[in-house]
């Protein structure tokens, strides 16, 4: 499941490439998604600008210009293709390389846009959805109204995760991927977090000292901001609107690294595999106590 970091690539992309795009046509292939799609919903955004697009935790915002949000999450498996004027096609999402024959089959829906361009929603496994929402209700939509703060904002500080965690008898893995503490965080980059600040993940956060929560916070913000700025974690051959593949994944020290040595040369231990909450977390069974 793509998290914060490849989320916000794709907003960006999206931004760049569709961004005040009009919206001619809506086609829909099968609208059997995780929510089936709205048919009457949908139609009533043709003619409409695509005025702004935002990320909020891992649902993707299109803002229309008559108030209209459509809000879309991509699930395990859901991506966004660009078909330009010149019918150049682009991916802003991540798993499969552009394969014509494969991805026919699994176009979901097809939105037509103004200057002949196309954005396509691809979704093989269907976890994904679009719904539609008037913008005056969006704090209390369903999916957004219980978020936590985005983490690399500065809601996210010292003060507010140690008042969250007072008299919890949770394990500090668990807490970081529970959305309503922080949003966006996913089982990738928590591992990478605690990793870096020396935390093991199943350490309860009763019992987390004042420096441990400081360098959560701090390598939290880090390493979502360079994971954003390589373009994300290729896991499932992640690649951006400009056909650049994420690189962080090159960078991992712990995730998927079950049984090798930890990349502290001054560590000497071995990286660990267990399960929390049913996702599989690595840590280093010597420099993360």
């Amino acid at each position: 499941m793509p998290e914060l970091p490849e989320v916000e690539v794709v907003k960006r992309s999206l931004v760049n490439k569709i961004q005040n795009s009009i919206v001619k046509a809506v086609k829909i292939n099968d609208g059997r998604l995780r929510y089936r799609v709205d048919k009457n919903k949908i139609k009533k955004i043709i003619g409409l600008k695509i005025k702004k697009i935002s990320r909020r935790s891992k649902f993707l915002l299109f803002f229309f210009n008559n108030n209209t949000v459509m809000l879309v999450h991509l699930g395990m498996t859901g991506k966004f293709f660009f078909i330009n004027q010149k019918n150049t096609k682009y991916k802003t999402s991540f798993y499969y390389d552009i394969n014509e024959d494969k991805d026919k089959k699994h176009d979901r829906v097809i939105f037509n846009l103004s200057r002949n361009q196309k954005l396509i929603y691809n979704d093989v496994r269907k976890f994904g959805f679009i719904k539609f929402v008037k913008k005056i209700n969006l704090e209390q939509n369903l999916h957004l109204k219980n978020l936590g703060p985005e983490p690399l904002e500065k809601k996210f500080n010292f003060g507010y995760f140690k008042q969250y965690i007072i008299n919890k008898n949770r394990t500090i893995k668990d807490i970081l991927m529970d959305q309503k503490f922080v949003s966006g965080l996913g089982n990738i980059y928590v591992n990478e977090t605690l990793f870096f600040s020396g935390i093991k993940p199943t350490k309860k956060v009763k019992n987390l000292s004042e420096s441990e929560i400081r360098k959560v916070i701090k390598f939290t913000k880090r390493i979502l901001s360079k994971a954003i700025a390589l373009g994300g974690s290729s896991i499932k051959n992640f690649s951006s609107d400009n056909g650049k593949k994420g690189l962080f994944q090159q960078y991992f020290c712990v995730y998927g690294k079950k049984d090798e040595k930890c990349s502290k040369k001054s560590c000497g231990g071995n990286i660990i595999k267990i399960v929390i909450s049913n996702r599989s977390t690595f840590y280093c069974n010597k420099c993360q106590k």
